[in-house]
């Protein structure tokens, strides 16, 4: 079973990894910045395990999986760890470490990913830049 791509993503960038793609959806007009990581295990558990004195005869990974929503840009070297929704309308920032569940229309960055502002307010604030020598358009 392959990743679940549920609309056509706008752009996936060079470099970026999938460890398991049966446990990943994408939603529709997404950007994944290079060098990203969609972590779908964690193989803690056996250093857990560990420390409690039951050292596993192998080690032992527990698989969660990942969602993107629709119109989420994700920045360049994030990490998306198991067990993570990002809702609709999201912007992650470069280099956020996400874990959890990221409400539609938020703006959210850094390690731990923490929710700073909404997208709706923001794009207008950027609104008035679209008719400057500030914008690129790709």
């Amino acid at each position: 079973m392959g990743l679940k791509i549920y609309g056509t993503p706008r752009y996936i960038g060079k470099d970026v990894k999938f460890d398991n793609f049966s446990k990943v959806e994408l939603g529709d007009r997404i950007v994944i910045s290079n060098d990203c990581f969609f972590l779908t295990h964690d193989y803690s558990v056996t250093t857990a395990l560990i420390s409690i004195g039951e050292k596993p005869k192998t080690d032992i990974a527990l698989e969660r999986p990942i969602k993107i929503g629709n119109n989420v840009f994700i920045g360049k070297r994030s990490i998306i760890m198991p067990n993570t929704t990002i809702e609709d309308n999201v912007i992650i920032g470069a280099g956020t470490v996400v874990r959890g569940v990221i409400p539609k229309n938020s703006i959210a960055i850094g390690n731990p990913c923490t929710v700073i502002g909404n997208i709706q307010e923001q794009a207008l604030k950027w609104k008035k830049y679209l008719d400057s020598d500030k914008i690129r358009q790709d």
